[in-house]
């Protein structure tokens, strides 16, 4: 079965995530596998979360130039003071960019896929990714993390 991306303005969007226990990994799978179909089918992105399909669970599928990873229950560290301006999209709103700040490095702590421990430590644009697909577990869409009322451009 595959779920469609919900759009901004979805009220489901803006819910906070619960977290995903070993037993409902199993019964996922069908939903993480939707997660890649809906990214790469999007034609954009390296990255979904769980809320962007309507599952309220803390779950994040990246897809890094073919290399697939599943993020379960992540715990988000941010290191450093040093931060970044860009322009974000979102499968949410695929015609608007929207100029954020975020860290220029963070660490995200996880289990993976066979409910093994893993810590990843990003930097640059993956530290953008992490933080982006982490707010969605929270209900903050990137569209609330403008830098002013300015920082949003069409698609062309």
């Amino acid at each position: 079965m595959k779920r469609k991306v919900l759009l901004l303005g979805d009220p489901a969007l803006y819910e906070v995530s619960s977290a995903v226990t070993r037993e409902e990994l199993e019964e996922l799978r069908p939903d993480i596998e939707d997660m890649f179909e809906c990214l790469k089918d999007a034609g954009f992105g390296h990255g979904i979360s769980a809320p962007q399909i309507g599952i309220k669970k803390r779950l994040i599928c990246l897809d890094l130039d073919g290399v697939r990873r599943v993020i379960v229950n992540p715990t988000l560290e941010l290191v450093g003071s040093e931060m970044m301006e860009l322009m974000d999209d979102c499968l949410c709103f695929p015609g608007l960019l929207v100029k954020v700040r975020r860290n220029r490095r963070c660490i995200v702590r996880y289990r993976d896929e066979n409910w093994q421990v893993q810590e990843l430590a990003c930097e640059g644009y993956l530290s953008e990714l992490i933080q982006h697909e982490y707010d969605h577990l929270n209900g903050i869409l990137a569209t609330m993390r403008a830098v002013d009322g300015k920082a949003f451009v069409m698609k062309a």
